[in-house]
């Protein structure tokens, strides 16, 4: 495998870090089958993920009591597993984006503070 641009590599990990997020938002208030949930996020470049990401989240979230899972048959198609977001999920989604918010705020005071803004050492 090539090395990845460290630009790249950035993205991915903050991709990964806001992935469980990302996903708990989108089911926020409904039930949504895997393969709708995987076209969802993929219509957001910061978002798109495979189908080899996506599944193994969800198992891990389902065993974390996060989002449970049902299978429905619709008309004659295949049954489709549904997700939706538990209580305990629900719970977590607010953290998260509080969390979220917060780092997001403080990421953004970092990057305005003024060049000529002293930085103090509280320690000395």
């Amino acid at each position: 495998m090539a090395d990845q641009d460290p630009q790249e590599k950035w993205q991915v990990q903050l991709r990964k870090g806001a992935l469980e997020l990302v996903i708990l938002a989108a089911l926020r208030g409904r039930s949504v089958y895997g393969l709708a949930l995987l076209r969802h996020l993929q219509r957001f470049p910061t978002t798109a993920i495979t189908e080899g990401t996506l599944y193994p989240l969800m198992d891990r979230l389902k065993r974390e009591e996060l989002v449970s899972a049902d299978w429905l048959q619709e008309g004659d198609s295949r049954p489709r597993k549904y997700y939706q977001l538990t209580v305990k999920g629900e719970q977590k989604l607010t953290a998260l984006v509080q969390a979220w918010r917060q780092s997001v705020a403080d990421i953004d005071a970092l990057l305005t503070v003024s060049a000529s803004t002293e930085l103090s050492d509280k320690g000395s």
